[in-house]
């Protein structure tokens, strides 16, 4: 199961995931991550993991396809952060943060999901949409 969450901020892509993710369910998520991409400078991503026992065979494929299709791209994405408790998870989460150095990588514990999705929706300064947001209030 993969189900997108809604997220108040509009450049945060944010899903969670548990069980066995199909190559739809996938796919849902990967159209949203690219809509999100066409409509901002800088996409964010949570992704809350709880359970996860595997992908379908058609979502490996997928995840590795789609992965290697945002190798290219990553000036695009700001952070990741990465709820759960699986420890397996967070060792995958740490060995990415060290391979995609330009992307912010966060674990947060279960518990701390508001502090997760509210860490993914800042954006760097001068990354904001209207000047303001980025501190600037007129001559």
């Amino acid at each position: 199961m993969l189900d997108l969450i809604t997220h108040s901020a509009e450049h945060v892509v944010a899903m969670k995931a548990g069980g066995v993710v199909t190559g739809s369910e996938l796919q849902r998520a990967i159209d949203a991550v690219e809509a999100a991409k066409q409509a901002h400078p800088r996409v964010s991503l949570v992704v809350e993991i709880d359970g996860l026992r595997w992908l379908t065979l058609s979502a490996l494929l997928k995840d590795l396809g789609y992965g290697l299709t945002q190798l290219g791209d990553l000036k695009h994405y700001h952070r990741a952060a990465v709820v759960t408790d699986q420890e397996w998870v967070k060792h995958i989460a740490h060995l990415e943060e060290q391979l995609f150095k330009s992307v912010e990588i966060r674990t947060f514990p279960k518990g701390d999901h508001a502090t997760a999705m509210a860490w993914a929706a800042e954006l760097p300064r001068g990354a904001h949409e209207s000047p303001e947001e980025d501190g600037y209030h007129g001559a």
